[in-house]
């Protein structure tokens, strides 16, 4: 067997559909995001501003998320020296743990290296604790999602996207003494759309379903104290597992859920992807608790946030780019090719100074490639300015149709 030449062919395809992912290597300065700097592979830099980035809000620049960062750092030094279980639970995880639980008002949350993690780990674990149990998922839902729920082992059903009465079909086929749980996401990250969180959970209690929602998308940046789209709708309480991550609005890194104390206390203790994993390094916990608390009450950084993305939404509307529009933060402007997406993407970064990843399949769809802008409050004036002119010229010379494409 020739695994070189395996390898080679593998490789090969991505490059002959035009969706092999190159990574562009850019450098962060304190206090300046989205400024940054692109280190070429040549050696030489070039000034860029980021336009797809997952740091929300700016928070991971934020002068009190750092000091309380530095502050742990001196304190504990660099890890947390081992699993939750074996030594690495610290007074740094424990608040964490407490300004999650607080922020969603549950009972507990329980912290992971990731939101993919917490996803994956729970998802896979519940069968254990609910034998029999089927899950019903969004066919949209993220990939740590399903990951979970085909490792788990247990039945499955995908219902239409954000389709009630697919959801409802498929829930009344099945055994009423079953176990169930619903597990959705609140914004959907490709297109940015919500789902019918309050429809969901009324299908749930007529059925004796819990309910499992993904807010990674949201969390920090809707409801008033940042609790996501279930706070914002006053629905927390009608959710039975809440998984969110501290990587995006709350600009550090980690993920957890939030639930019961006895939910948390049973992933915590039959959770491979829990038991067996080095804890986050105290000084990560530090700094995302400080974020989390901060932006509990930062209602103007928040609303700052939704008009940057509303503005920018409007400008390209206006130059009639195929933009989808479902009212959140996320911004995609469809291309619908893989090689233009790319060709956009690196003549905005070489040309303009602009970067945004291109997005492909199996990410989207075949035939619905896009930018996906990520607009934050410290994207001002100037830098919506210098997008939307670059978008304008690049759009013209690559001759792609506007208004046709249009969602």
């Amino acid at each position: 067997m020739d695994y070189t030449a395996k390898l080679d062919a593998a490789l090969q395809r991505l490059h002959d559909e035009g969706r092999y992912r190159t990574f562009i290597d850019i450098v962060r300065a304190k206090g300046q995001f989205p400024h940054a700097t692109w280190r070429r592979k040549d050696g030489s830099e070039r000034p860029v501003t980021v336009w797809c980035g997952n740091d929300y809000l700016g928070m991971g620049q934020h002068p009190e998320v750092l000091a309380a960062m530095h502050e742990a750092l001196e304190t504990t030094g660099a890890g947390s020296g081992g699993t939750r279980n074996i030594s690495g639970t610290t007074l740094y995880h424990k608040a964490l743990e407490a300004e999650l639980a607080d922020l969603h008002g549950k009972e507990a949350a329980l912290l992971f290296t990731s939101a993919y993690i917490a996803n994956d780990a729970t998802l896979s674990t519940l069968p254990k604790l609910f034998p029999g149990l089927i899950v019903y998922s969004d066919e949209l839902n993220h990939a740590s999602m399903i990951e979970g729920i085909r490792r788990n082992g247990g039945a499955k059903r995908v219902f239409r996207h954000n389709d009630l009465d697919h959801l409802r079909e498929l829930l009344a086929a099945d055994d009423p003494a079953a176990p169930k749980l619903i597990a959705f996401e609140s914004v959907y990250s490709m297109d940015g759309d919500f789902s019918p969180i309050e429809a969901i959970c009324d299908l749930a209690d007529e059925f004796d379903a819990l309910t499992y929602i993904d807010e990674v998308h949201a969390v920090g940046m809707y409801g008033p104290r940042g609790g996501g789209v279930a706070e914002r709708d006053r629905l927390m309480h009608r959710i039975d597992i809440i998984n969110g991550t501290l990587a995006k609005a709350y600009g550090v890194m980690g993920g957890y859920i939030a639930s019961s104390a006895k939910m948390c206390d049973a992933i915590r203790s039959y959770a491979p992807g829990f038991i067996f994993t080095t804890s986050l390094p105290p000084a990560v916990a530090a700094g995302a608790a400080t974020s989390v608390r901060i932006l509990k009450t930062d209602r103007a950084r928040r609303e700052l946030h939704q008009t940057q993305a509303s503005i920018l939404k409007t400008r390209f509307k206006a130059l009639g780019l195929p933009l989808i529009d479902h009212g959140s933060h996320i911004v995609p402007v469809i291309v619908g090719d893989p090689v233009h997406t790319k060709v956009i993407s690196d003549m905005l970064l070489e040309q303009h100074g602009i970067y945004v990843q291109p997005i492909n399949f199996p990410t989207v769809p075949r035939g619905t490639e896009r930018l996906r802008f990520t607009p934050s409050p410290v994207h001002g004036p100037k830098e919506i300015d210098a997008l939307v002119r670059a978008m304008d010229a690049l759009w013209s010379h690559c001759a792609l149709n506007r208004a046709e494409l249009s969602a």
